[in-house]
């Protein structure tokens, strides 16, 4: 099967969790909105009247008949079908629990320059951001990622999150260590220290092949000041 994502084509955003995840299972799939129309169609999917069951934003990815949104519906999904979680039910259950923490973490990451709504200039609500971002560094990033620190520390010599095999929530974990580097670099100099498991599972899961793969070509898009991971200097304080 080809799969189609949907996703804005300028940005990593949540759309690169799902990207993440099909590059590791060495998936066929086109990258819609990054193709001539693909904008068009994207936006014709997520009304009733081209489907049944339209999604309320990107990401989004069709499947066959299957059109199925929101970022850890999707790897659930991909995760049965390619290996990439647990086969047993408590196994799957527990991934799928570990990748909406790690959702609710890269909500809060966004709303470090986004404190008061999306649809203002971070230039229009700086003062906020500026407190939403110390407190962020200070408490909420040391308190999600200390809990995945403890969940690999826990876990004896299993290099992944659910054991000895890799699943979307390490890939995703990945990505988010990735993305808060660049959006706090020296907060994360500083509490890197702390994790040396989770920093380890960053570091294994960059070598293994197929992601390496990806990283290193055209399809990896660079962090930029759009996407949910942006780095302003004044907020890494």
């Amino acid at each position: 099967m080809r799969y189609e994502l949907y996703y804005w084509p300028q940005i990593q955003g949540r759309g690169e969790f799902v990207r993440l995840a099909l590059a590791e299972a060495g998936a066929d799939y086109v990258d819609v909105a990054r193709r001539k129309g693909g904008i068009d169609k994207l936006q014709r999917l997520m009304t009733r009247k081209a489907s049944e069951h339209p999604p309320f934003a990107p990401p989004f990815l069709k499947a066959g008949n299957l059109l199925i949104a929101q970022t850890a519906n999707i790897l659930a999904f991909l995760g049965a079908r390619h290996r990439l979680a647990p086969k047993s039910e408590a196994g799957r259950l527990w991934v799928h629990q570990l990748q909406l923490t790690i959702a609710d973490l890269v909500t809060e990451a966004h709303d470090t320059h986004h404190p008061i709504a999306s649809g203002l200039y971070y230039e229009e609500q700086k003062p906020e951001a500026l407190r939403a971002a110390k407190y962020f560094i200070a408490e909420r990033m040391p308190k999600y990622l200390g809990y995945f620190e403890s969940v690999l520390a826990t876990g004896g010599k299993a290099p992944y999150l659910a054991g000895r095999a890799i699943s979307y929530a390490d890939l995703s974990l990945f990505q988010v260590i990735e993305g808060l580097r660049y959006a706090f670099p020296e907060a994360m100099r500083q509490l890197e220290r702390k994790l040396p498991c989770a920093i380890r599972l960053h570091d294994r899961v960059a070598q293994r092949p197929n992601i390496s793969t990806y990283l290193s070509s055209p399809h990896r898009m660079p962090f930029n000041k759009h996407g949910i991971f942006r780095h302003y200097p004044e907020l890494d304080g």
